[in-house]
């Protein structure tokens, strides 16, 4: 069965150029909106009866494109905002970190005494160090391993390689915190990692060198896996045990969205993390400079974390911005 086409563009001409005009429009009130969107729905099935009965290529064209415009001008074109920019980094950033500071400061002192506890238990036994890494390698690294690998590589290509290595351990432990155990083998690996190292420095003499070059970028550095980790054991418990008045899959899905919050913000903060590390930790000035630079950017973050975090922190989660809707709804 074929369509009349003269009958059929007379009857529905007249709306199809409305929608046109509509969707070409930089504003909308109230009214045309809700014009436009039922103009749309019309169009999308005349053009879906257009297609399976007219043998007119260009008729079914033309209202392809008007209706294709009419999608955009609905669901709204990509623009960077930097309003919305500004809004995640003043609130939103700071305010999903805050409220999970519970989380990542249990993280973070249970993961700082099981290092100590490592470093000390293998300074005092030396031993075990080459039932770990070797004596030959537990050698190099007091000789010139441990310290040769912050000038291995140009600094630029090392805070690269810093940047996405602690980007993505990060991203483990949000993604896996749902199911808690990946992100407590993952925070053991590093406590061993840090715990042996620093075991057989600090046995051979050397603790000044190793903690001399660990902390400018550690601080931040480790903070940031802390917060992921953190937030991913959050979003674990919200399965475990979701609030009362929530069910499991909302009280994920909420825990889950201030994950993405923070995987965002953490890529910044690797990135200065990074950036201290290649350039801060190996320059050839002295320690107490560079633990200084690395502590006031650590400090930094925490006063920005607490400070802006505890202001955002009774937003709930997830509510869209009036700003945002209006955008939308305006076309600005």
């Amino acid at each position: 069965m074929t369509v009349d086409l003269d009958a059929y563009v007379a009857e529905h001409g007249g709306e199809w150029r409305r929608l046109e005009e509509l969707a070409g429009r930089r504003r909308l009130d109230a009214a045309e909106v809700d014009e436009l969107v039922a103009l749309y729905q019309r169009a999308t099935t005349q053009l879906s009866v257009l297609r399976s009965r007219s043998p007119d290529p260009a008729l079914v064209g033309q209202l392809s494109q008007v209706v294709l415009r009419a999608r955009a001008r609905l669901t709204g074109r990509p623009r960077p905002s930097w309003a919305a920019v500004g809004r995640f980094f003043v609130v939103g950033f700071p305010g999903a970190v805050y409220r999970a500071w519970p989380w990542w400061c249990g993280v973070a002192t249970a993961f700082s005494l099981l290092s100590l506890f490592l470093i000390w238990f293998v300074a005092g036994n030396p031993e075990t160090a080459g039932a770990f890494i070797g004596e030959a390698a537990a050698a190099d690294l007091v000789e010139s391993g441990f310290a040769g690998y912050y000038t291995e590589f140009a600094a630029p290509t090392f805070a690269f390689h810093l940047w996405t290595h602690n980007a993505w351990l990060a991203a483990q432990c949000l993604a896996a915190g749902v199911l808690v155990v990946p992100v407590l083998y993952l925070l053991w690996q590093n406590a061993l990692n840090i715990g042996v190292v620093g075991g057989v420095m600090v046995a051979y003499g050397r603790a000044d060198v190793f903690f001399g070059l660990i902390t400018p970028h550690g601080l931040l550095e480790l903070t940031g896996v802390f917060v992921a980790a953190g937030v991913g054991l959050r979003v674990g418990w919200a399965w475990i045990a979701p609030p009362t008045e929530l069910t499991r899959g909302q009280a994920v899905a909420r825990a889950g969205r201030e994950g993405v919050l923070v995987a965002v913000g953490l890529v910044g903060l690797f990135a200065v993390s990074a950036v201290i590390e290649a350039f801060v930790t190996p320059a050839p000035v002295p320690v107490p400079l560079r633990v200084a630079v690395g502590a006031a950017v650590w400090l930094a973050f925490l006063a920005y974390a607490v400070l802006l975090g505890r202001r955002a922190g009774a937003a709930p989660s997830g509510a869209p911005d009036a700003d945002d809707v209006l955008e939308l709804h305006s076309g600005r």
